[in-house]
């Protein structure tokens, strides 16, 4: 199999799961959102915020070495397992430890102990991850996609079934935990794996040179992620906690399903290709391009129908997150097209350049935030869309100067997708102008535009300008014909 095949086989399965995924999540959060207030998703929102940081800690970046590494055996990850369980056995420790002054701080007892079962999950996550990161440097991402959709369903059992009965935020506490569980014996199955132990800490020291770099990024990228919901929350208004999550998932949903799927065999192939510039110049470039291709088509559509799409699926209680959506929408523009320069920097080793833009990112949000505090959630989704245009900027000049390329290169890789998307939103401007009147009620919104928009970017792609979008559009018309055909064949 060639490496771009494997590239695209690779973000198929991974977007396949990451699609289902959110297809699961979202019918999950049209239910959640009837059976639970926006203020007890706010109060498990929080505390993900120090639970999924001290996930980062946790992993110490190891995993991410081990499937860089040209060479990496049994006994490497016996040693992650060892390093991991060792570190995550500290991390409950200290959970434990600052519990009840957590929920002091918080001013509710109910915290401290959502945060003590919350903890427990530590002394899972290394059952998961080193199978995890196996399947990932073999690039059986189909294998990883069956974990991840039966997994799912798992979470989603116990999720709902906890909240019909009234259990609030511990529904999604228990369900995250007993959800570890499952996943973790399906991905050791799946690798073939038992646990070993390892205390050959001077290969340790070697896999964490890298992975320190590796866990420093993710540690601030995630605190980015997290500022405006820390700051929403010390505001004590945990519906606006609830609300700005709401609209920032809903958000960034569209990049998680196609730009997200890539990283993963893209990190991977161009780290097989390190020593090909051209490769890695080529893997790059269209990894912006298709990500753009997919992704910018839906964010029109997100922006152009947010008040309907969140009143109809979630209700009028939910509808302060609908002008939020609107804003973050162009955060998910600036996502598409400076994400791939992650996986880039990773693959070649230049975490060191990427942490400086991730800090810089941080400061900026931590200051944006601060002054937006009087406009709400409105003015934290624009500093949000603020910072990821300067992140977005700023990674991609330190990829470009990486790799050679140059910005009329770069120019040509955003073209076609930004193009269409403009067309996009003029015909659906105009479709609201001629018909607009006729239309009442979300659900008829909704189906109205959305056909709308699917017919006009099928038709404007067969007749693009630009070959890249002529290709996909054969492409995706193929698979349709391929999959109406099996289905044909099968009923006769």
């Amino acid at each position: 199999m060639s490496l771009g095949h494997s590239i695209r086989h690779g973000a198929k399965w991974i977007f396949i799961g990451n699609t289902g995924s959110q297809i699961i999540n979202f019918a999950l959060g049209l239910i959640l959102a009837r059976l639970m207030m926006p203020a007890e998703f706010g109060m498990v929102a929080t505390i993900l915020i120090f639970t999924n940081l001290a996930g980062f800690v946790a992993g110490g970046g190891m995993g991410q070495a081990l499937v860089r590494a040209k060479e990496a055996d049994k006994r490497d990850y016996d040693l992650l397992f060892t390093v991991q369980f060792l570190i995550g056995l500290v991390i409950v420790g200290f959970f434990f430890a600052i519990a009840p002054w957590f929920g002091r701080w918080y001013h509710n007892p109910e915290y401290a102990d959502l945060l003590w079962v919350a903890a427990l999950s530590f002394l899972i996550r290394p059952f998961a991850n080193v199978p995890g990161n196996m399947l990932h440097r073999e690039m059986r991402f189909k294998a990883k996609t069956a974990v991840q959709l039966s997994n799912l369903v798992v979470y989603n059992s116990i999720a709902l079934s906890l909240a019909y009965l009234g259990h609030g935020p511990w529904s999604l506490i228990l369900a995250g935990l007993f959800g570890s569980v499952a996943g973790a014996l399906q991905l050791a199955w799946h690798a073939r794996w038992r646990p070993g132990i390892n205390f050959n800490f001077s290969r340790a020291q070697e896999l964490m040179r890298y992975g320190l770099l590796a866990t420093s990024n993710n540690v601030v990228g995630y605190i980015q992620g997290q500022v405006a919901t820390f700051v929403l929350s010390r505001t004590g208004d945990a519906a606006a906690v609830g609300l700005f999550n709401k609209a920032r998932s809903l958000a960034y949903m569209p990049f998680n399903m196609v730009s997200g799927s890539a990283y993963e065999p893209v990190f991977r192939a161009i780290a097989q290709s390190a020593d090909n510039p051209d490769r890695v110049r080529y893997l790059y470039l269209q990894s912006i391009q298709l990500g753009c291709l997919y992704t910018f088509p839906i964010y029109i559509l997100l922006y152009w129908l947010a008040p309907e799409a969140i009143r109809f699926f979630y209700g009028a209680h939910w509808l302060a997150s609908a002008e939020p959506l609107s804003i973050l929408v162009f955060a998910g523009f600036f996502m598409s097209i400076g994400h791939p320069a992650g996986a880039l920097l990773a693959a070649l080793n230049l975490l060191g350049k990427e942490l400086v833009i991730q800090v810089v990112n941080l400061v900026i949000l931590v200051l944006g935030m601060l002054i937006a505090i009087p406009y709400g959630i409105n003015g934290a989704a624009w500093v949000l869309v603020f910072s990821q245009f300067v992140g977005m900027v700023y990674i991609t000049v330190i990829a470009c100067k990486a790799t050679g390329i140059g910005w009329l290169d770069m120019a040509k890789a955003v073209m076609p997708a930004t193009v269409h998307a403009a067309g996009l939103l003029a015909a659906l401007a105009l479709l609201g102008e001629l018909a607009g009147h006729f239309i009442s009620g979300d659900f008829l919104a909704l189906a109205f535009y959305g056909t709308a928009a699917a017919v006009i970017m099928v038709l404007s792609g067969l007749f693009s300008p630009f070959s890249a979008m002529r290709n996909e559009s054969r492409k995706m018309l193929g698979m349709l014909r391929g999959r109406l055909t099996f289905a044909g064949n099968r009923k006769t």
